[in-house]
């Protein structure tokens, strides 16, 4: 590990393009040799759009290994590149929402696109903030990974699973933002079963939760990758009215909703190797083998 963040660390001095193109060829390495991955990547792409042929899924498949290839080796920009370097190359729309910030508790709802470290860090730079943290296996390269989620600010919170909800809530009753990653399967706990591309997923009620217990705005903030190589964009859209709506079902429906029109944007950038079908209502059978 030890060795790999050396070699990160020589490559962040590279041209953008040429280090994207770098992680693009080692995406496509992972793309053949990830046989479990690729799998469950496909499995998801049959589930979500049935009707495209199955030659444009492995194609979609195939640019997002691509893309996350890439993601890994850009990384070593946001750890270590100076600031100035890092602010040329993230294009922000239409700008970060401070003003908010600073006024009242604010939810940043960021969906899990290859890109997804952006929008933390460019937050970061400009106000305090706290997001759930899992522990990674690898002592050396949790470490690395939670210095580089920290680097921007001297107030960067990083809680775990396991404590919660309590201190999130205290966070934003201080006005620090929570950078929330809302579309992962944590199995039924705490979920409701909320259509995802027509198919039931069990989706975190978290956000609306957390928004009414805190009166939080909740604000949706997407990264993808800029044309040509040229960096990133991290777009912010409007603070969502009326949030959470009438119940938590409803409310997480939405937040579905808008997370799947992203994705018809840049579909080979959505993290399609996750298993968001892992979890299945009674009768559903299960869609990857117990082995993955």
């Amino acid at each position: 590990m030890r060795f790999f963040l050396f070699i990160l660390w020589l490559l962040h001095w590279l041209p953008l393009p040429v280090l994207g193109r770098l992680g693009k060829c080692l995406g496509t390495v992972c793309y053949y040799m990830m046989k479990n991955r690729r799998h469950i990547a496909l499995t998801n792409l049959r589930l979500c759009f049935p009707d495209i042929p199955e030659k444009e899924r492995r194609k979609i498949a195939r640019e997002h290994f691509q893309g996350y290839g890439r993601s890994i080796l850009e990384r070593g920009i946001l750890w270590w590149a100076p600031v100035e370097r890092i602010k040329k190359l993230i294009h922000v729309e239409p700008a970060v929402p401070f003003d908010d910030t600073q006024a009242g508790p604010v939810i940043f709802l960021c969906p899990h696109f290859v890109c997804l470290e952006m929008p933390g860090a460019i937050i970061t730079m400009g106000s305090p903030g706290c997001s759930i943290y899992t522990q990674q296996k690898n002592r050396i390269f949790d470490e690395m990974l939670r210095k580089g989620r920290m680097r921007f600010h001297d107030t960067v919170l990083l809680f775990s699973r396991s404590q919660g909800i309590k201190p999130i809530i205290r966070a934003l009753h201080k006005n620090i933002p929570f950078l929330m990653l809302p579309d992962m399967d944590f199995g039924s706990r705490d979920a409701e079963f909320v259509p995802f591309f027509g198919q039931p997923a069990a989706t975190l009620v978290a956000p609306s939760r957390l928004a009414a217990a805190t009166h939080a705005k909740v604000i949706p903030v997407v990264a993808t990758f800029l044309p040509d190589y040229r960096g990133w964009k991290v777009k912010f859209y409007p603070a969502w009215e009326n949030f959470p709506d009438k119940d938590n079902w409803t409310s997480a429906k939405r937040m579905n909703e808008f997370i799947e029109q992203c994705i018809l944007e840049t579909p080979s950038e959505y993290l399609w190797t996750h298993r968001r079908f892992k979890t299945r209502p009674e009768g559903y059978p299960k869609v990857y083998p117990d082995k993955e």
